[in-house]
């Protein structure tokens, strides 16, 4: 199918992973992604499917599994968000250490206490250090094209990758969206065919996460932190890859890669710098200012890992940048916030604020995102929690 059809987030992914065509899938339920993986599922009880669906008794159960699976060489997929995540902590640093090209979407929502289901995006934040490729998807369409990307990038660096995806904002609403068919998605993503030391084999045994000593520990983990450098090129290749097969419109902005996309004049005195589905409601706000042309907003994709090079492009001449974030660094600022500042101290002159909306699910509207426009130009520097 390559024509649009109105389709809930959640199925829209799963559509994407059954025509990718995993060998085994294993999650456990936790709202809001359990559309994903009911409909994962299904398929399979249906008989539409081949892969494995093996059921499992918590996230971190789930977690193993796929790493066990992956680890014999075979394609995987999970699903989970906010406390499942984290049961899975342990498990996603291991995943990250053996090199294990594992794809995973997590619907981001709130982390305990007190107990919120609805969507921010502090729970990825817990696992950002981990060693995973971690995308952002603003709507379904970008969400479905990074699933496919996702497999392709995994398993050329031998890294895994998971996409983000707002939960109920994108998995529980419906949108037109193109779901790429099995011809298709071969076309770019071929078999998944690993090397002989990449896997599990009893014909040529190898292992995998094996003890070290500090010194090798060290080179290991610094090996690690240079690839997912350098899987930044990759990231921008594959997105220019994945556009001449898909055809897909790029929509008319200064700046549109893998990385980021930016969109707005050229030297904009204001810019807004966000993640995610809220870049939707950031867009049609400035589209209705009278003074829209003074403000850019740039979209970050690939958080990690992290774009110096290109926001810094986006940001050297810009005024004052906002930085609006879903998740904070309690006791410090928004998460997004400090890896903006980090990147441009001593670099770009601008002002640049934190500022945390949406936490718990709170909705972000027009009005919020004009006070951010208004109060980034003011004299205040400190961490605001904008709560309209």
């Amino acid at each position: 199918m390559t024509t649009f059809q109105i389709l809930e987030g959640s199925r829209a992914i799963a559509l994407t992973i059954k025509n990718i065509a995993p060998a085994v899938i294993s999650a456990y339920p936790i709202t809001p992604q359990t559309h994903i993986v009911e409909d994962l599922a299904k398929f399979k009880s249906d008989g539409q499917v081949d892969y494995e669906y093996i059921r499992a008794e918590s996230e971190f159960a789930a977690a193993s599994i796929v790493l066990g699976a992956s680890a014999t060489g075979v394609r995987v997929y999970s699903a989970t968000s906010s406390q499942g995540l984290l049961l899975m902590t342990e498990v996603i640093y291991n995943i990250a250490g053996m090199r294990l090209p594992i794809v995973m979407t997590c619907a981001n929502r709130a982390v305990s206490a007190p107990i919120n289901i609805w969507n921010d995006q502090q729970d990825v934040m817990t696992i950002r250090d981990a060693g995973w490729i971690l995308l952002f998807a603003e709507n379904h369409q970008e969400a479905v094209n990074q699933h496919v990307m996702a497999y392709k990038l995994a398993e050329q660096l031998q890294l895994p990758v998971m996409v983000n995806v707002d939960g109920f904002i994108l998995t529980h609403s419906y949108e037109p969206v193109i779901i790429p068919d099995t011809k298709l998605i071969k076309k770019y993503l071929p078999n998944y065919k690993p090397n002989a030391e990449q896997y599990l084999n009893t014909e040529n045994p190898i292992t995998l996460g094996a003890l070290v000593t500090p010194m090798h520990y060290m080179e290991i983990r610094q090996e690690l932190h240079n690839d997912l450098i350098s899987s930044l090129k990759t990231i921008d290749q594959e997105y220019k890859n994945f556009q001449k097969i898909f055809n897909n419109k790029i929509q008319n902005t200064q700046t549109n890669n893998g990385l980021i996309e930016y969109t707005g004049p050229k030297n904009a005195s204001t810019i807004l710098v966000a993640m995610g589905s809220v870049i939707g409601t950031i867009k049609d706000t400035i589209d209705k200012l009278p003074n829209c042309n003074n403000v850019g907003i740039l979209k970050i994709k690939c958080f990690r890992p992290f774009p110096e090079k290109e926001i810094l492009q986006i940001l050297k001449s810009a005024k004052y940048i906002a930085v609006l974030d879903k998740s904070i660094s309690l006791g410090q600022m928004g998460c997004l916030a400090s890896d903006i500042k980090a990147i441009c101290q001593n670099k770009i002159q601008a002002k640049i604020q934190s500022f945390i909306v949406g936490l718990g699910g709170k909705d972000i509207t027009e009005k919020i995102i004009r006070e951010i426009i208004k109060e980034v130009g003011n004299k205040n520097n400190r961490t605001l929690f904008i709560n309209l």
